[in-house]
């Protein structure tokens, strides 16, 4: 077992088992043997590789979809760019490089960035000038507010329940000879669930994650008072329901508790969730990738760049654009959705 195993089966044998979430939240950020504290995971030599590093086209797309959305709100003369979660910071200079020609939008914008890990916040520093970065969505600037955020939510720890009769048993993690298992808290009714009793039955099992209500609320909250709008993507459905918990070592699924902060922990993201919490906020309509790709232009984009190049380099863009596109890979899988204000338009790409 690893390090923060080790640590983690400690814990247990003191307290007790440990819920999902608060395992999610060791694994990836405990100070010393977290996952995001401890490595940069992205790109082909990482564990995993996100829309921003298979092609410049996604950021691009991104960034002129927002600058557009500013000039429809009026061409505010001071907004917030941000992002959540920005990784190496590819999509945000992407975004950059691709609105420099729109008239007034870089005068008017400072960048932040969202992020905790302080070996990602160099990576982002070397790609980015000028930034500024913020542990918190909270202290953000009062400010009309232009944000990003791709594949966040997924990484935010969950519970796990699967319910019993007209109760729940909570996911648990305790150790069985020595190693870390899943077993099954006793049967309780749980508040939170309540309204997941009419679209579940005996057997099933849900997720909750306990961050995104406060999350969402205060980028909908930001976004009436001040202006501008949110473009999330993730990967998910419109409700959660079954396990979708993974783990992601070496660009392979691997078993949640083999290696404890040395994988990726991720689970899909409960889109109804938060269109619940986006009020006062509008939200968008729930929107494929690949069609709102589509919708702002990729395949014209792609056959634009794909002029200047030949052999091996055509092949990887052209394999680019199909990755980010088609149904069978991150087309369908991947989901957009847009909070903006209640007197305003989603930004393009996306319907009401």
């Amino acid at each position: 077992m690893t390090a923060l195993g080790d640590l983690l089966a400690a814990r247990i044998a003191r307290t007790g088992p440990i819920s999902l979430a608060d395992y999610m939240t060791d694994c990836l950020m405990h100070p010393e043997h977290g996952y995001y504290a401890t490595r940069d995971p992205f790109g082909a030599a990482g564990d995993f590789t996100t829309a921003p590093e298979i092609s410049q086209m996604f950021g691009e797309l991104i960034g002129l979809s927002l600058a557009q959305a500013w000039m429809d709100q009026g061409q505010p003369k001071h907004i917030t760019l941000a992002e959540l979660g920005p990784g190496r910071g590819t999509l945000m200079a992407d975004a950059l490089r691709a609105t420099k020609a729109v008239p007034g939008f870089h005068a008017a914008l400072t960048v932040h960035l969202v992020e905790a890990s302080p070996i990602l916040r160099a990576e982002q520093a070397k790609r980015i000038a000028d930034a500024q970065w913020h542990d918190s969505i909270a202290t953000l600037p009062d400010a009309p507010l232009y944000l990003i955020a791709n594949e966040f939510f997924d990484a935010l720890p969950i519970r796990q329940f699967l319910r019993d009769g007209d109760d729940w048993r909570e996911k648990m993690i305790g150790t069985t000879d020595g190693r870390l298992s899943f077993g099954l808290s006793a049967a309780a009714p749980i508040a939170l669930l309540e309204g997941r009793l009419a679209d579940t039955k005996d057997g099933d099992l849900v997720e909750h994650c306990a961050g995104l209500p406060a999350i969402t609320s205060t980028i909908g909250a930001k976004i009436e008072s001040h202006g501008g709008c949110a473009v999330i993507i993730d990967y998910g459905d419109w409700q959660s329901q079954g396990d979708t918990l993974q783990a992601l070592k070496s660009q392979d699924r691997i078993n949640p508790l083999a290696t404890p902060g040395e994988a990726d922990l991720t689970a899909h993201v409960d889109f109804a969730a938060i269109a619940a919490n986006a009020g006062p906020a509008k939200f968008s309509r729930l929107t494929p990738q690949g069609v709102f790709l589509e919708r702002l232009g990729i395949t014209q984009r792609a056959q634009t760049l794909a002029q200047s190049l030949s052999g091996d380099g055509l092949t990887s863009h052209i394999a680019a654009h199909r990755r980010l596109t088609h149904p069978a890979e991150m087309g369908d899988l991947f989901k957009v959705i847009s909070i903006y204000p209640s007197t305003a338009n989603p930004p393009p790409g996306l319907e009401p």
